[in-house]
């Protein structure tokens, strides 16, 4: 089902809002934006499949590697595909909640491998680990 757009981003606004305060704060410099599909080179660069696609994407210098040298930095940015987002067939509010977690632990440092094993744990079994 394709919702609207507005609708959409209504629902990155809430998932945002779940996520703790105290935890909001601790995130800096991002900005987090919907777009339909992810393009060619998003993908590429993801190193995707050409078969798969992406549900969301963090693109910018997580919180752990940033030193003196970052100043005046343009926003890291998350970006949420509707398109993919609203195809995974289950719960559309969940799946934006559980893409838009997944891209915040890579903004706070964490690699594929700490994030699938973080979201085992959060997801599988019900556990927060934030």
């Amino acid at each position: 089902m394709r919702y609207a757009r507005k609708r959409f981003e209504t629902w990155a606004d809430d998932a945002w809002e779940t996520i703790p305060e105290g935890i909001r704060r601790e995130f800096s410099n991002l900005v987090i934006v919907v777009e339909d599909e992810p393009t060619a080179e998003q993908l590429d660069a993801a190193g995707v499949p050409r078969d798969e696609t992406l549900l969301g994407l963090y693109e910018g210098v997580p919180l752990d590697k940033r030193g003196w040298f970052y100043q005046m930095a343009l926003p890291d940015r998350i970006t949420l595909f509707q398109g993919p987002l609203e195809r995974t067939g289950g719960d559309i509010r969940q799946a934006i909640y559980e893409t838009l977690w997944h891209e915040l632990a890579h903004h706070i440092g964490m690699n594929e491998r700490e994030v699938r094993a973080a979201e085992r744990r959060k997801f599988g079994t019900g556990s927060d680990i934030w």
